[in-house]
């Protein structure tokens, strides 16, 4: 008997590993400003995200404890800043004939593709979607008259631009237009809307239109939503069987597909909804703006036609250097697509937030050029000849003008010096390569000082979301040069030191979130191995909040928690920048830098760790001695053979095989200090 309960144990642990949507909370980050984040329901990377819009209201439209909504809206791009981004289509449905009547909710509940809540008016609503369409389902109580507002120029922050609709019968179908994240380009959304009872419309004001269903129908009104980047046709053909009853169960089973991605156990029960939680943020953008005949909008508004799939909605300064990296690895056909659809902007227009006729919301694509150069040296095929005159175009406009744009700037400079020696321009690239060190001047005058009074204040100088001490350690490309300028290792490491000590370290924002491995190529790289650990999991002190200097009023916690109000206040999620993060360390490894195919190594917070890319090998993450408060690295093993380094090749990961790590609670301060990556301008591929 105790074999077969043995054995049914291990048919139900195998049936919970491979449906890990069950764990998943999408509550997370949800309540006050804490990661900006939703519980809509959505599919992977699709545009069409199905959520509450709540009174009072954050960046996503909604906060978890409030009660008072005004309806449901059908797109959002998450955990991004401004305010928020999306919120199309509105809308509300109602009883009797007051549309206006408070909808407060009674209950909810909601998952990777669904979410539903009930009312205290008796209706409920309930939401799935799959791909680019959706469907909702609405119960109002018996003998109720059934109503439902539609507000075509809702937005969450953005500006409505124009609206054109047409109906005909129970369909409403039209395109909205309305300005991208922060109001710096515009967007158009195609959609169709059918009621599966009949249904009248009616105007209801500019924009806005009534829907009333006889109540000769019963209690309960269906109605399908698609949307399309392309047209109203693709939209119209894009909604669902009315009898399709298996779209939740669809859905579901896509969101299995990508979590399993990574396999995770050995760890607590509620680390794992949180790790799957944070897995989970990291698939939402950027999103499939093609259809299934390869039509597609470009970033000019023409039509073109691929054989491959077409992405757009990108946030790549806020994920550059962790969302995209991790999609690197989990999806490379689909990765291959992502950067073949970056590439594309450059031939039909880029700019660094967003042009006036993008296929759907997006964010901004600064450092596109060093996504682009990642990519080609982690084997991914990127025609940089055919782009190559845009990207210097690009480099050429790039900003130098405050201390941090200095940085930055010089990094994209880096990366179009490597992608012209990759075209055999030898002479080209020296002359940027050169201009790329010319960030050691800029260094050497807002950033060598730290003796001045406006080290520690966000924004001082001019620069954007980040202090002095923060931007200082921003020369991925160079480490070698920067420990140089900072005069030497020892006082490398001892202002790195003070900067950790002292808690000037700011994880609420993107800026300094590469300094925690900044130990991995010194004498101390198990500094590092601690921090990660710290950070992504142990109780930690944070002075920095959104655009704050440090103060007197310090958020002291756990960032990242499995509920409402995770992360440190102020802190958005950032289109999965911060949530991947969380994912690497809990893992193990991360980016050494963006641009070369590395990855520094730590104790994974779990005690198997098991990537199973949707095309390629597998690779194991394997620790022994796992126990709480084992967080340094004692020894390791690639594929049966001794490992001295303390990082991988993207190459080593991907051609599958496992990698074991023996932990333990106090440090080795020898183990991975021989073969250093440390990365220098004068590196040869």
């Amino acid at each position: 008997m105790k074999y077969i309960s043995a054995f049914l144990l291990l048919l139900v642990y195998g049936y919970v590993a491979a449906q890990p949507a069950k764990l998943v909370n999408v509550f997370v980050g949800s309540s006050g400003d804490h990661g900006q984040m939703s519980p809509a329901a959505s599919y992977p990377f699709g545009m069409l995200s199905i959520g509450p819009q709540t009174y009072p209201n954050l960046h996503m439209g909604y906060e978890h404890k409030a009660k008072l909504f005004l309806g449901f809206t059908h797109n959002r791009f998450e955990g991004v800043g401004c305010q928020g981004s999306g919120g199309n289509i509105l809308i509300k449905p109602f009883t009797g004939t007051d549309s206006s009547a408070p909808l407060l909710k009674a209950s909810e509940s909601a998952g990777p593709g669904f979410y539903q809540a009930g009312f205290t008016n008796g209706i409920k609503a309930a939401f799935t979607v799959y791909k680019n369409s959706g469907a909702e389902d609405y119960i109002f109580p018996a003998s109720a008259q059934k109503g439902f507002m539609i507000d075509l120029s809702h937005t969450l922050a953005n500006r409505f631009v124009a609206e054109e609709h047409q109906q005909n019968g129970n369909e409403l179908s039209g395109w909205i237009d309305s300005r991208t994240t922060c109001n710096a380009g515009t967007y158009r959304v195609y959609y169709a809307i059918r009621f599966l009872q009949p249904a009248d419309f009616s105007a209801a004001g500019a924009h806005k239109l009534l829907v009333k269903v006889s109540d000769e129908t019963g209690n309960r009104v269906q109605l399908h939503i698609a949307f399309s980047s392309v047209d109203v046709a693709h939209a119209r053909n894009a909604l669902l069987a009315a009898n399709d009853m298996q779209l939740k169960d669809k859905s579901t089973q896509g969101w299995n597909q990508v979590l399993n991605a990574i396999q995770v156990k050995g760890g607590d029960a509620e680390r794992e909804k949180l790790f799957y939680s944070m897995l989970y943020r990291t698939m939402q953008s950027p999103y499939v703006v093609s259809e299934t005949d390869g039509a597609y909008r470009a970033t000019n508004g023409s039509l073109q036609h691929t054989t491959t799939a077409v992405y757009n909605g990108w946030a790549i300064w806020d994920n550059y250097r962790t969302q995209l990296p991790l999609l690197s690895i989990l999806f490379p056909e689909r990765y291959q697509h992502m950067m073949t659809s970056i590439a594309r902007m450059y031939t039909y227009g880029k700019k660094d937030y967003a042009t006036q006729h993008e296929p759907s919301n997006t964010v901004r694509t600064e450092h596109a050029i060093v996504v682009l150069l990642d990519a080609y040296r982690k084997g991914y095929k990127i025609d940089f000849k055919q782009i190559t005159d845009s990207l210097t175009a690009e480099v050429n406009r790039l900003d130098f003008s405050h201390p941090d744009k200095a940085l930055e700037s010089s990094y994209d400079t880096w990366a179009l010096s490597q992608i012209l020696a990759v075209n055999g321009n030898k002479a080209l690239s020296r002359e940027y390569l050169q201009k790329a060190a010319g960030y050691q001047t800029y260094w050497n005058k807002d950033f060598k000082d730290l003796t001045r009074p406006d080290v520690d204040q966000v924004s001082a100088r001019g620069m954007y979301q980040g202090t002095v001490w923060q931007y200082r350690w921003l020369v991925p490309f160079d480490s070698k040069g920067l420990i140089a300028l900072a005069g030497g290792e020892q006082a490398y490491l001892q202002q790195l030191d003070t900067f950790f000590n002292n808690d000037y370290y700011n994880h609420a924002n993107e800026p300094d979130i590469q300094a925690p491995l900044m130990y991995n190529f010194t004498a101390q790289p198990w500094k590092s191995q601690a921090l990660m650990h710290k950070y992504a999991a142990d109780t930690v002190v944070q002075y920095y909040f959104n655009d704050n200097s440090r103060g007197i009023d310090p958020f002291v916690g756990v960032i990242y928690q499995n509920k409402p109000d995770a992360y440190v206040r102020t802190m958005d999620d950032d289109a999965g920048a911060m949530s991947a993060w969380y994912v690497f360390a809990a893992c193990g490894l991360s980016p050494a830098c963006v641009g070369w195919p590395v990855y520094y190594l730590n104790v994974p917070l779990f005690k198997v760790v098991k990537f199973n890319p949707e095309s390629g090998k597998s690779f194991s993450i394997q620790v022994r001695n796992f126990a709480a408060g084992n967080k340094y690295i004692q020894a390791a093993t690639l594929n049966g053979k001794p490992l001295n380094r303390n990082w991988l090749t993207h190459q080593e990961l991907t051609k599958g095989g496992t990698l074991i790590i023996t932990a333990g609670p106090e440090p080795d301060k020898t183990w991975g200090t021989s073969q250093q990556w440390l990365s220098a301008l004068d590196m040869n591929p």
